[in-house]
């Protein structure tokens, strides 16, 4: 059996996650995933929208994967690898070359990442909707719901 491994984070799952997870059990028949923990996100100085029990439960749910695993330091992957007996670890091409000194125990694979997605890009465009734009939209769903009544001869 080849057993192919990945590691990230999987916050706010979408499309991108999926084509990667796809891609990954393409190239075995056992597709394990570790996810970053909290406390190791918060080590890295990131902070999930959903918290590791829930990103492990949605990675889970996914038909291309096996086996779901923490992730807790950076140095646990030489030990995952050997402990599971994996062949492949695959990880998006942003982290090309870091992983290439575990070369010795498996094969390090770098895929290309969904173009136009990624976690981060959706957070950005999720900050842009302050207290204050909230509070705009609402003057301006009002001032349009004063419009409707006035035209309808609605009283408030």
């Amino acid at each position: 059996m080849k057993k192919v491994i990945t590691y990230g984070t999987f916050d706010l799952f979408h499309v991108g996650h999926i084509r990667l997870l796809k891609r990954l059990k393409s190239l075995g028949d056992y597709l394990i995933v570790a996810i970053s923990t909290d406390d190791f996100n918060s080590l890295k100085g990131k902070k999930s929208f959903f918290s590791f029990a829930e990103r492990k439960e949605i990675i889970e749910s996914c038909k291309y994967v096996d086996l779901v695993i923490a992730e807790n330091n950076w140095e646990q992957k030489r030990h995952d690898i050997l402990n599971n007996q994996v062949n492949i670890l695959g990880m998006g091409n942003d982290w090309s070359g870091k992983f290439d000194s575990l070369n010795d125990i498996c094969e390090v694979i770098y895929l290309d990442r969904t173009e136009s997605i990624s976690s981060t890009q959706i957070k950005k465009e999720l900050a842009i909707i302050t207290p204050e734009k909230l509070a705009e939209i609402e003057y301006s769903v009002n001032n349009i719901f004063n419009v409707i009544r006035s035209l309808s001869g609605v009283n408030k």
